[in-house]
């Protein structure tokens, strides 16, 4: 028997204005993942005016999309892409690196891949 997990585990962190939002993509992300998580960080980002938000993505796991999935990725991060002021995206996939590069044409901040976790870290703490 062969199993197909996928979802995202997240967390996170509210200090003022300020989030720092940890992300866990498993296997290949389905629309039902993102119905589960979105709400969750709406939620939390309405509730603040100018929101300033840090994203550490740990895609040691992470297989990819499903279309649908992939398009709502995209149309969440257009609808928040002027409060993102990092996004580290760790894991040892080459594909990450020009995702990463996507993801900078449509992000204010900016966004970069990291082999290291704890660099990836280092660098969303950097001020």
């Amino acid at each position: 028997m062969t199993l197909n997990a996928h979802g995202m585990t997240i967390g996170l962190e509210r200090t003022g204005d300020e989030f720092f939002i940890s992300l866990k993509p498993t296997g290949k992300l389905t629309h039902e993942d993102y119905q589960a998580v979105i709400p969750i960080i709406e939620s939390a980002l309405e509730k603040v005016i100018s929101p300033k938000v840090d994203v550490f993505v740990d895609a040691s796991a992470f297989q990819g999309w499903e279309l649908r999935a992939a398009w709502d990725d995209f149309v969440f991060g257009l609808k928040y892409n002027n409060e993102f002021r990092k996004v580290a995206i760790y894991g040892h996939k080459d594909w990450l690196e020009t995702i990463s590069k996507i993801g900078n044409w449509f992000v204010k901040g900016e966004v970069k891949h990291f082999d290291d976790a704890i660099k990836a870290l280092e660098w969303l703490a950097e001020v």
